[in-house]
């Protein structure tokens, strides 16, 4: 040891380790071979690797395989992992092998040293030997990334989302009321209620639930016992089943092995279908958002239909200046998951033969979705979507000069005739009411009947 540094060996030959580090060569060497982003592993995804590593000492010294001090040592070891208690351990960048052997060898070099620390007849604990005992990083990592996203999922983006979805409702009861003009290609259309278009988010949320719940179903399965390459080499054929039962335990969630491991290892394709997922809710994340920031736009120049609350200043120039501010937030989120759904579709495509070489980015690039989804769907719904009030009396007085309400006198007049009321209305700025009196061209009993704005919200035809 000098200059503050331990020397430890691997099978490439010496390295200098930092003296206090539990980690051990191989990270070391990762660490000096991948200086690329400064980006290291999500804490859910280190956690589900101490997990794994936890549930494996315990199911190995049930099996036989393990001695029982050393397992009961590496189990309390990967509990600390999980815990967050070692993340500063973890300091290889996402940036590297495509197996995340890297990683896997971080998490087994930190808990064999702490573990090694724990033992009270002073025996060393080998970080390949007995705390990857029975595993490969080729189904320790894919395993991880099933089990962090699941979780994450499960306790966060679900919840989160049924949160917003619930708002949503809610403004479309309150909002129900309230008369504005629809808008097709950004041009005036036929009248709808603001509690219609707030009922059409809650389902484009609720949608997302449905689909996310669905493709979350298939991160159940878990790579665990398929090793190197898939056949289960050097593990028992009864490892996997009892590791996972454990993990499920531990998470709450039901986990099983994978019914091919060969799938399980040599493609990504689960994890790709749940990207998908998570696309399909940015995708309504950006409509919503960009709806609302629209709605709210003005206050003397734009619609100007809903009041957006005023959470902050909009400017470091215009005195009094608001912006919508979380509706913008929400939209960059939107994009970052849309890229990351990119990314871990090139990812999951890198499946070679019997391993993907992408895994590590891809589960960066995943969990990253669900955990921004999440919180930016808590975020606008409690300092945006609870605060949105409508503003009636702009909805009213634009409703009233939209000339697609002409569109309810095609029964009456035809469309032609319709046409010419829209586009005169339109072209002198007065209402279509104005141009059917003075051209007389329905009768004063007729004329509430056939410019009814409510009626116009509902499915049917007039009784002409």
């Amino acid at each position: 040891m000098a200059d503050g540094y331990r020397i430890e060996k691997d099978s490439l030959g010496e390295m200098k380790v930092p003296e206090r580090a539990l980690y051990g060569a191989q990270t070391q060497r990762a660490r000096e071979n991948f200086p690329i982003s400064g980006q290291g592993f999500d804490r859910r995804f280190i956690r589900a690797l101490g997990l794994i590593k936890k549930a494996a000492a315990e199911s190995n010294a049930e099996l036989g395989h393990l001695d029982g001090a050393i397992a009961d040592a590496i189990s309390t070891a990967a509990g600390e992992v999980a815990s967050g208690r070692w993340d500063d351990e973890f300091v290889v960048d996402i940036y590297q092998t495509g197996s995340g052997t890297s990683t896997n060898m971080n998490t087994n070099e930190v808990v064999a040293r702490r573990a090694t620390q724990l033992m009270a007849d002073g025996r060393e604990v080998h970080p390949n030997d007995h705390v990857n005992f029975g595993q490969s990083s080729n189904d320790v990592i894919p395993t991880a990334i099933h089990v962090s996203a699941r979780v994450a999922i499960e306790t966060d983006l679900l919840p989160a989302l049924e949160h917003m979805r619930a708002a949503l409702a809610e403004k479309a009861e309150a909002f129900d009321d309230v008369m504005k003009s629809g808008r097709t290609h950004l041009m005036d259309a036929t009248p709808v209620r603001l509690g219609q278009e707030f009922g059409g988010y809650a389902t484009q949320v609720a949608k997302g639930i449905q689909r996310v719940e669905a493709a979350a179903g298939e991160l159940q399965e878990l790579a665990l016992g398929g090793t190197a390459v898939g056949t289960g080499i050097n593990t028992d054929p009864a490892f996997a089943a009892k590791v996972i039962e454990r993990v499920s335990q531990s998470t709450g969630i039901l986990f099983t092995e994978a019914g091919n491991h060969f799938e399980a290892q040599g493609a990504k394709d689960a994890a790709v279908n749940v990207a998908g997922a998570l696309n399909t809710v940015a995708t309504s994340f950006m409509k919503i958002a960009d709806d609302i920031r629209w709605l709210g736009s003005g206050p003397t120049s734009g619609l100007f239909e809903l009041r957006l609350p005023a959470i902050q200043p909009g400017s470091s120039i215009m005195p009094g200046k608001v912006n919508p501010v979380m509706a913008e937030a929400m939209m960059m989120v939107c994009a970052r998951v849309m890229g990351n759904h990119t990314t871990v579709t090139v990812a999951g495509s890198r499946g070679n033969f019997e391993l993907n070489v992408m895994m590590p980015v891809l589960a960066q690039a995943l969990l990253e979705s669900i955990t921004i989804l999440a919180a930016i769907a808590r975020e606008f719904t409690d300092r945006c979507i609870v605060g949105l009030e409508a503003n009636e009396e702009r909805a009213r007085e634009l409703l009233e000069k939209n000339p697609s309400i002409a569109t309810a006198l095609n029964p009456y007049i035809g469309y032609d005739k319709a046409a010419e009321v829209a586009k005169e209305a339109a072209k002198r700025g007065v209402s279509v009411r104005e141009i059917v009196l003075e051209k007389g061209l329905l009768a004063d009993g007729e004329i509430d009947a056939a410019l009814d704005v409510r009626s116009m919200t509902e499915p049917g035809l007039p009784d002409t």
